[in-house]
């Protein structure tokens, strides 16, 4: 009879994205790991400068499990984080640089971060009430890689540092806290291991099929649920991170070409930008763009296509790691016509190989008829999915209650397997007893040769409950009345679920290129009873 196999191998090692960067600087030492304007890293100078963070981080007295919070742009010194922090034992508390000051204080004091590392540009945000409490240490970057630089000077100081060590000696040792947007309540803490790290690097590399010779421009904000991983991913197969402090499209097109980009990420309004954008032509080779944060439109994947883009749309939330799903692409699509490829791939499909696939289930937690109409929510569980809240059980609980992690997001199941949203659980439009997807609506008014990009909200009705309304901006140029638009939409829906009205202008938006519906919302149903959502 043979010996029965042990529960855990002695001779495995623990999951951790570190690695990834050990790995790279041997593979590749000489390889441009890092590009930042002027400034250019080889892996090798790459994987010193992260020992020397880490370092510096232990010689200023960092414990094991201690919070390192950095609020900064694209900048090498944040993605120099991502390994030195976790390689000193620390957890990664990466800010939303677009938050104010009394934000940034709530998440420091929440997060018991005991360092932070500001950018020159950003320094206003935490004087006063963001270090109210005391023994916060501040080490500013002024993001020009000169010996004067302070964060260059604790890069400096001390001996030669030791090698990076082989990762922690629990892989579900916490790596990061990403905190939510915060837009019904208080941000809460997200938090991330080296396990589920480790794993969605790998899954966001299968998707967004890189190469040793990727080139990856940091469009999508390394802040947001660290980058989607790809501060990790792109490292894993010794590509080159090319940073960028601000999203302009202008530039975006010039560094495509000049550094021969070929992967980004983004959030549909940022594709939005792009595809619109007077520089905008059809590149001479196929850049692959991942676009979640929001459902983009049919209309948005064909105009990326027609430029030789190569749109994958992928879903998820910050509870997930960022995208933890994705519309993967079926050889019988090619010969569809364009308008009914781009509907097929604006699903948000099913989850990576690295995760378990999702489901959609309804108020008692059964499975929805797989038949693309009936409506339930998405959930998740499996390997990229967060540990928990931080310092919240409860909520931890709530969201995970039935041993899935509840979205909040109401979706169909189509024949298929693959899943669509419907909306948002709290933006969903009941009117007269209707269900009306605010994400059909948006997707019919965008189909308008004049909008650039669109928003449905609920507004109040006296008879029906509710009605649509939608907030557009139309293409530099263009012009459209509203009853031009609400026509237009007439002719290509149920005129129950068109809008009644349409109102002009600018989007609020968060940093990361999200629709705050919600300050929509309030500003519409200000001084009248809303619907509890």
């Amino acid at each position: 009879m043979s010996e029965p196999v042990s529960e855990r191998s002695p001779y495995r090692t623990e999951l951790t994205p570190l690695e990834f960067l050990r790995r790279s600087a041997f593979v590749y030492p000489d390889k441009a790991a890092v590009v930042h304007g002027d400034r250019s890293y080889s892996y090798r100078e790459f994987e010193l400068r992260v020992r020397r963070l880490a370092a510096g981080l232990l010689r200023a007295g960092l414990e094991p499990g201690d919070r390192v919070a950095f609020l900064s742009p694209n900048t090498p010194p944040l993605l120099e984080a991502h390994y030195g922090v976790p390689a000193a034992g620390g957890v990664l508390v990466a800010i939303n640089t677009r938050l104010g000051a009394g934000e940034i204080a709530y998440i420091l004091e929440h997060s018991g971060a005991r360092y932070l590392f500001v950018d020159r540009a950003l320094q206003s945000l935490i004087d006063g009430d963001a270090l109210r409490g005391d023994g916060v240490s501040v080490v500013r970057i002024d993001d020009t890689g000169a010996a004067n630089d302070p964060y260059e000077a604790f890069l400096a100081g001390g001996e030669e540092p030791p090698p990076l060590a082989a990762g922690p000696a629990d892989e579900e040792a916490p790596i990061s806290m990403n905190y939510t947007s915060g837009t019904t309540g208080r941000p809460k803490g997200v938090v991330y291991t080296h396990r589920g790290a480790y794993l969605n690097a790998i899954g966001e590399l299968i998707e967004m099929e890189m190469t040793p010779g990727a080139v990856y421009l940091w469009t999508l904000p390394m802040f947001h649920c660290n980058g989607w991983c790809f501060t990790w991913a792109v490292t894993a197969v010794g590509g080159t991170h090319v940073c960028l402090r601000e999203v302009d499209p202008g530039r975006i097109w010039a560094l495509i070409e000049s550094e021969g980009v070929t992967h980004y990420c983004g959030a549909p309004t940022v594709q939005i930008m792009l595809v619109n954008d007077p520089a905008a032509r059809p590149l001479e080779h196929t850049v692959r763009t991942m676009i979640a944060g929001a459902p983009p439109s049919p209309t948005l994947l064909e105009q990326l296509k027609a430029l030789n883009f190569h749109p994958i749309h992928a879903y998820g939330l910050t509870e997930t790691y960022g995208p933890t799903a994705t519309c993967a692409w079926h050889a019988d699509w090619d010969g569809r016509p364009p308008a009914e490829q781009a509907r097929l791939l604006a699903r948000q499909g099913q989850g990576f190989v690295t995760s378990d696939l999702m489901r959609v289930v309804d108020e008692e937690g059964r499975d929805v008829p797989r038949d693309g109409a009936t409506m339930g929510e998405v959930v998740m569980r499996g390997n990229i999915v967060m540990k928990g809240y931080y310092a919240q059980p409860e909520a931890t609980d709530e969201a995970f209650r039935g041993g899935w992690f509840h979205s909040g997001d109401l979706a169909v199941w189509h024949p298929d397997g693959y899943v669509e949203l419907r909306d948002r659980a709290k933006d969903i439009i009941i009117s007269g007893g209707e269900n009306i997807s605010t994400i059909e609506v948006e997707q019919t008014v965008a189909r308008h040769p004049a909008v650039l990009e669109c928003a449905v909200i609920a507004i109040p009705h006296d008879e029906w409950g509710e009605r649509p309304k939608a907030f557009v901006t139309l293409k530099p140029e263009a012009d459209a009345t509203e009853a031009e638009i609400i026509e237009f939409c007439r002719d290509r829906i149920a005129h129950f679920k068109c809008p009644d009205a349409i109102e002009f202008g600018p989007l609020p938006k968060t940093s990361t290129g999200k629709v705050q519906k919600y300050v929509l919302r309030d500003r519409e149903w200000t001084g009248r009873d809303k619907r509890i959502n």
